[in-house]
């Protein structure tokens, strides 16, 4: 087993204990709107932080640049901030991300808003479950390359440890580690820095809050029928972050789902097309088959385009997909009624909704849109266009 191989799975170990002991922001980072924080917005539960990797605000700082620096990918092309923009809510608008060396992944880069309160990190695996055992896959997986780093563990920290900050900015953050530039805290950085990355100033959390002007007429109809049982959205997407998939130091087991909506049903046998088969490739299981994370849908209208491989361009073609009870492809390598997928989930069913109905459910979606998340300065790169 190479090195960061053993890495990831002492992190993996390391995720069994977390705990909410170490839920809250260190020092006064919380004190002042100017500094990142992870302190819960209103209506949020406290965040759940591995015990070896509490938050501090200098890690998250040193995060933050880490997550911007080209040079954490092989060829110093790429950053994490090349696939997770922030005026996309940290996706990059593709149907499939692209890495470094211009590999396409098979599936679409994620988006990070509330990042820090996701129970499973990728579409389809319930093993990496903590955003530090995450952050080794882009930077050193080899399919799909990514970052590219695979093999060039000490060229990555040679190229830090000559840098002109990064040596100071370390020793702050690691306080007491003798070798405090390592892959370890690394990951650790780059995790505390997305953990910071908290939205909830959105139309629908300002009405939540009491400013019933803060939704349009429309956006209310569409809250309405989203949270209904005849539409069902909810139960997929519920909770404070519009998702079923959670974790936070209030709870004594994570919340993980992963559903099949039936968007494929390849020549009627209920298959997916390779190599995006779902949780089924991890676990072999037939059932398991086309079953993948539900994602938040908070910043969901500058997240397009939809599903894990980026299949649907807008957010009225999904509610048609929706109402349909999935997609029917009548040509092609992908043919087959997904309607009729075996697997498919019980809560899609179809439903039946008027012209009006369907704009009120996309008025509601983009209700919860967050302007300040897309443009807050604690979150943009430190580079500009340096890098």
């Amino acid at each position: 087993m190479v090195r960061w191989q053993t890495l990831f799975a002492s992190l993996l170990t390391a995720a069994l204990g977390c705990s909410g002991a170490e839920s809250l922001p260190s020092g006064d980072a919380g004190a002042a709107s100017a500094y990142l924080s992870i302190s819960p917005p209103p209506g949020f539960p406290a965040m759940r932080v591995p015990a070896d990797s509490p938050w501090t605000l200098e890690r998250a700082e040193l995060g933050r640049r880490l997550f911007y620096d080209r040079r954490l990918s092989g060829n110093e092309t790429q950053s994490c901030g090349s696939c997770h923009q922030q005026s996309r809510a940290f996706t990059d608008g593709r149907a499939q991300a692209l890495g470094s060396t211009g590999e396409v992944h098979p599936r679409a880069a994620m988006g990070l808003t509330n990042v820090g309160y996701f129970s499973a990190l990728t579409w389809a695996s319930n093993i990496v479950r903590t955003l530090e055992a995450q952050a080794l896959l882009p930077m050193f997986g080899e399919s799909p390359v990514e970052l590219g780093l695979a093999g060039r563990e000490a060229e990555l920290l040679g190229r830090l440890r000559a840098d002109a900050e990064y040596p100071a900015m370390f020793a702050r953050a690691f306080l007491g580690d003798a070798s405090p530039i390592s892959v370890a805290n690394i990951t650790r950085a780059i995790a505390s820095f997305e953990r910071s990355l908290l939205s909830a100033d959105s139309a629908f959390d300002r009405d939540q809050r009491g400013d019933r002007t803060a939704m349009s007429p429309a956006a209310q109809r569409g809250r309405a029928l989203f949270f209904s049982e005849r539409l069902e959205c909810f139960h997929c997407h519920g909770g404070f972050n519009f998702s079923d998939s959670v974790t936070h130091a209030g709870l004594a087991f994570d919340e993980t789902a992963f559903h099949n909506t039936g968007l494929y049903n390849v020549g009627g046998t209920g298959a997916y097309p390779a190599p995006n088969t779902g949780l089924h490739a991890q676990t072999g299981d037939p059932a398991d088959m086309g079953r993948f994370r539900a994602p938040t849908l908070r910043n969901i209208a500058v997240t397009a385009p939809y599903m894990h491989d980026g299949s649907i361009a807008t957010l009225e073609a999904v509610v048609d997909f929706y109402a349909a009870g999935g997609r029917n492809i009548t040509a092609g390598p992908n043919a087959g009624d997904g309607r009729a997928n075996p697997n498919k989930s019980g809560f899609v069913q179809g439903f039946a909704v008027t012209a009006e109905e369907r704009a009120d459910l996309v008025a509601f979606l983009n209700a919860l849109t967050d302007p300040r998340f897309l443009t807050d300065p604690r979150y943009s790169d430190p580079f500009g266009n340096e890098r």
